[in-house]
């Protein structure tokens, strides 16, 4: 059976309409995306834990700052990354002070390259990651150390546990 000329037209119409896609509601959620996702980066800096530390566990409520890191090992005493003196010789000497944390430090100090070291160097701040068998008269010779470079503040970092109730017992968080 033919089909008329009429019919076959519409037909055709049909078969070459392109199916309209609305992007209105697409750029929307893009937008909200950018937006949740500027608002919730953070620039505050995450501290590794080197393997070789074993770091005490506190119920910590402030986040960390971006300061001078000392990396206090049973090997050795690192600055930045960079080892600066071994644990037995800091464990060995009568010093109050060792003198080659406090050189670095004094040189982390001097020399500002770009602003991230220049926030480092300006907050006077340092952080200590310590293993938690370190004796605390080794932590207090590094602590000297840093004041004698001007570092005022020094904390100590910790793994951050669940917070206690009055009770003694962990809370649910």
């Amino acid at each position: 059976m033919k089909t008329s000329r009429r019919i076959r037209r519409m037909g055709n119409a049909n078969q070459n309409k392109v199916p309209a896609m609305n992007l209105t509601s697409l750029m929307d959620v893009f937008t909200i995306l950018v937006f949740f996702l500027l608002v919730n980066s953070s620039n505050s800096e995450v501290l590794t834990q080197p393997k070789k530390i074993t770091l005490p566990d506190s119920i910590v409520e402030t986040k960390p700052r971006e300061t001078v890191v000392i990396v206090v090992s049973l090997e050795n005493i690192t600055v930045q990354g960079e080892p600066i003196v071994s644990y037995q010789s800091v464990i060995k000497t009568k010093q109050d002070a060792v003198l080659e944390i406090s050189n670095k430090l004094k040189e982390i100090k001097s020399n500002v390259i770009g602003v991230s070291t220049k926030a480092v160097s300006e907050s006077n701040e340092v952080t200590i990651l310590s293993h938690k068998t370190v004796p605390f008269r080794v932590l207090k010779k590094v602590m000297s150390s840093c004041t004698f470079a001007g570092y005022e503040k020094i904390s100590m970092a910790v793994i951050q546990k669940a917070s206690q109730n009055l009770n003694g017992e962990a809370g649910n968080g």
